[in-house]
């Protein structure tokens, strides 16, 4: 039984066509800082408000039937932030995780990490370990937190494992296609994301999914991420129905 779509059956997503919702979402949760500062308040007020924005995200992305939700929450740049912000950073992850993980398994919620997981400390590690173990046979919205994330990382590694696989002779220079370098990567079992949305109003990637986004559409919200709700993904998912996705292509021409 999934608690969330059940509470939500009879909410009518005015303006939404449900058959074009995207199979997945990617997040660039941007602005918590900001938005405590603008408030005279500690940069952990607004991480701890961030968090609470993620939670009701979370909830209706499964509700609209999204199947894939990818949401940066810590990359490998955020290092180079004073150490007592990454402390409660990795604080903050860490709870999340342990304080969700019932609510999310009981909606038949998975949870995955991408990222190099080696750097982040063994409890906040544990955690994540523990809430992937617990949930990896659910069949219901694949939640991807990238942690310890960076994209350049990521494809270099790639390349570094095929060229290794092709030294070993497991496979051969000739068979090495896009479809296979997809296949090295953290997101591998997982469709290119539909639909990007940045909060904060910047307009970079900021080291995000290089490779995945390739032809994703890109909606820039100018409200911080504690300030995204419900509302600003609704208008966010209206924004990408209505543009024609072309791959490279021309517009249709009507006959």
């Amino acid at each position: 039984m999934n608690i969330w779509r059940n509470k939500n059956k009879k909410v009518k997503y005015q303006g939404l066509d449900m058959t074009r919702i995207p199979k997945h979402l990617a997040v660039i949760m941007d602005g918590n800082g900001r938005w405590a500062q603008k408030r005279g308040m500690p940069r952990s007020v607004g991480h701890r408000a961030g968090v609470e924005a993620l939670r009701d995200i979370v909830r209706l992305s499964d509700s609209l039937g999204v199947q894939y939700l990818t949401v940066y929450a810590f990359s490998t740049e955020n290092w180079k932030r004073p150490r007592s912000e990454i402390g409660i950073l990795m604080s903050l992850l860490k709870e999340y995780v342990i304080k969700e993980l019932d609510e999310l398994h009981a909606n038949n919620v998975r949870i995955r990490v991408l990222g190099d997981m080696a750097n982040i400390p063994e409890d906040v590690r544990a955690a994540y370990v523990i809430a992937c173990e617990k949930t990896k046979d659910n069949k219901g919205l694949v939640l991807n937190v990238a942690l310890n994330y960076g994209s350049r990382a990521e494809i270099t590694q790639a390349a570094k494992k095929i060229a290794q696989d092709v030294l070993q002779g497991s496979i051969n220079y000739e068979d090495i296609t896009e479809e296979l370098f997809e296949q090295y990567l953290f997101t591998r079992d997982c469709p290119e994301p539909e639909l990007l949305v940045r909060t904060s109003g910047e307009m970079r990637l900021s080291n995000f999914l290089l490779w995945q986004v390739a032809y994703s559409e890109i909606v820039v919200v100018k409200e911080l991420w504690p300030d995204f709700n419900e509302k600003s993904l609704l208008e966010a998912i209206r924004i990408f129905q209505n543009r024609e996705r072309r791959f490279g292509g021309i517009k249709k021409v009507e006959e």
